[in-house]
């Protein structure tokens, strides 16, 4: 009986719910009476939305539709994109913006691009313009969708669709009403769509580089499925057979029903690196394989994750700054709106990633030592010395207490397990990991850039295999661009320099401290412009594909 009875209340009350949202007598005889039954019924619409949690009486979902209220409100629910069956100009453009909104990054259906078309083109086909262009809720939802969607745009272009971070620079990372409503207000007083947009738009180089690329790609995108070409571990039959058909895809081999043998494949997996830019060996390694397994539809979602991350840094930059940016495995050196040069860089593996951090140069060190972070401690160095306390000796370590250099062999290692009560030291020497010199930035996790003693290393394509520490392969280029651009409080610069050369020459350890910090940037974006064009990179630490899956799911 308690069964029945709340069944029929909820029948009743879904009853109500549908009757509270429908709306009669909506065509009009006029135009004037248009406006009139467009402005109830907008007024009606948006307080239905706001409870129901945004969503229309039709299950179309309102982004923003506590703003979209507020607005309405200020306008006293008089449509804002038409007026007595006839779109405004800020209106048809507004639409015409959305259709192609991916050339900002964006996706179309996030801004009822399908909803609205419907409506247009049912107004289009009602030639004699006495039914659906009379039809006053028609007109209210286009235009309530209109305004969800500018907000929608407003924030997006101006924030971009990642959460905050610990190394967002931003300052306004939430945007108050009264932003919201004043791009509005200048868009009515201004009715360019454009000037307004760009005015919202970060303002780096990389993000302007990096749009002016879009075209091309989406010139030439396919936005179909390829063939996902598994691990060959579990099932080589499996992963040949895969790997096949997805070079057939690409048109990188003739067939996928006879089968290729293995120099035809590795031809073939040959012409696939070359063309993308990496390592050419003719294997289907794991870097290959994440390629491969790339469709247009992940870059473009790579390219609206990546214009993003410049909505996350400060709308001004550093008149002079350096700028890592891991996945190119490349620093720039940035004056102005210019690089002035560039250098190959050695970052951290997956396993002991690169952190991304926002710091300055503060001190450059001429021939270093190097103090192991307890984490290497932890994972290599540990392991290594319950093996063999001669392990230190071999490597060229020292064992430091606080009473000075410890025998290894006195101690009993086994009863460690998170770390150790010494330090562990290389001394300086060409045979330093951190090679000759070092650029000190504080941060937390010990990281800096440095020169290193395997210089060979630069010449591999795929270069994160460092255990966290940024190697430069122009360190002295940049070193004597710091020394350059510093201020001194006596002496000359070009002293200063000489003095370093002398030291480098001599083997000897100095530290010279900063007056003017260098600012550094290390970030992680895996697409960049490039003469017109986009470059993609490897997802080294598979960070985009976790922000694809947490918060680009539905593209």
């Amino acid at each position: 009986m308690a069964f029945f009875y709340s069944a029929v209340c909820l029948l009743v009350l879904t009853a109500c719910h549908n009757k509270s949202r429908i709306i009669t007598d909506t065509i009009a005889r006029s135009p004037q009476e248009l406006q009139e039954k467009a402005t109830n019924i907008i007024r009606q619409e948006i307080d239905e939305a706001i409870n129901y949690k945004g969503r229309l009486e039709d299950s179309t979902q309102l982004s923003q539709p506590r703003l979209t209220k507020i607005l309405y409100e200020k306008n006293s629910y008089v449509p804002v994109w038409s007026n007595k069956e006839e779109w405004l100009a800020a209106g048809d453009t507004l639409y015409q913006f959305i259709k192609t909104s991916q050339h900002f990054g964006l996706f179309p259906e996030d801004y009822h691009v399908k909803e609205l078309a419907a409506i247009r083109q049912q107004f289009i086909n009602d030639s004699s313009l006495q039914g659906d262009r009379k039809n006053a809720s028609l007109w209210s939802k286009a235009d309530i969708m209109l305004t969800d969607a500018f907000l929608g745009l407003v924030k997006d272009i101006k924030l971009g669709r990642l959460p905050q971070d610990s190394i967002t620079l931003r300052k306004d990372s939430v945007l108050s009403d009264e932003f919201y409503l004043q791009q509005f207000a200048t868009l009515q007083q201004d009715s360019s769509l454009a000037r307004l947009i760009q005015s919202l738009e970060p303002k780096q180089r990389g993000y302007r580089l990096l749009k002016e690329g879009i075209q091309k790609f989406l010139d030439n995108a396919e936005y179909r499925e390829f063939t996902v070409v598994p691990s060959p571990g579990k099932d080589a039959a499996k992963f040949k057979k895969a790997l096949q058909q997805r070079l057939f895809e690409g048109g990188y081999v003739l067939s996928d029903s006879i089968k290729a043998d293995s120099s035809q494949l590795a031809a073939a997996i040959k012409k696939f690196q070359k063309e993308k830019g990496i390592a050419v060996d003719g294997r289907a390694g794991e870097w290959t394989l994440r390629m491969l397994n790339t469709s247009d539809r992940e870059k473009f979602i790579r390219i609206a994750i990546s214009l993003d991350k410049y909505k996350m840094l400060p709308e001004e930059m550093p008149p002079r700054y350096i700028w890592i940016n891991l996945p190119s495995f490349y620093l720039h050196v940035i004056e102005g709106d210019s690089v002035l040069f560039s250098s190959k860089i050695i970052c951290g593996k997956a396993k002991t990633t690169t952190p991304l951090l926002n710091s300055a140069i503060s001190q450059l060190i001429t021939y270093p030592i190097w103090t192991i972070p307890n984490s290497i401690i932890v994972k290599e160095v540990l392991p290594a010395l319950k093996k063999n306390p001669g392990y230190l000796a071999r490597k060229g370590f020292s064992l430091v207490g606080k009473d000075g250099e410890v025998d290894p062999y006195g101690v009993d290692w086994a009863k460690y397990s998170k770390g150790i009560p010494y330090r562990v030291i290389q001394g300086s020497g060409d045979a330093n990991a951190l090679g000759v010199f070092k650029f000190y930035f504080d941060n937390k996790y010990s990281v800096y850039l440095h020169d290193t003693n395997q210089r060979y290393l630069f010449g591999q394509a795929m270069r994160s295999i460092s255990h966290g520490c940024v190697r430069v392969q122009e360190w002295q280029r940049l070193a004597f661009y710091i020394l350059h651009n510093d201020s001194l409080n006596g002496g000359s610069r070009a002293a200063r320099i000489d003095s370093v050369r002398t030291w480098l020459k001599r083997k000897e350890k100095h530290s010279i401290a900063l007056k003017n910090k260098m600012p550094v940037f290390i970030r992680y974006i895996t697409c960049e412009g490039k003469d017109g064009s986009i470059v993609f990179y490897d997802d080294i630490y598979g960070e985009d594909k976790m922000l694809r899956e947490k918060y680009f799911a539905p593209k």
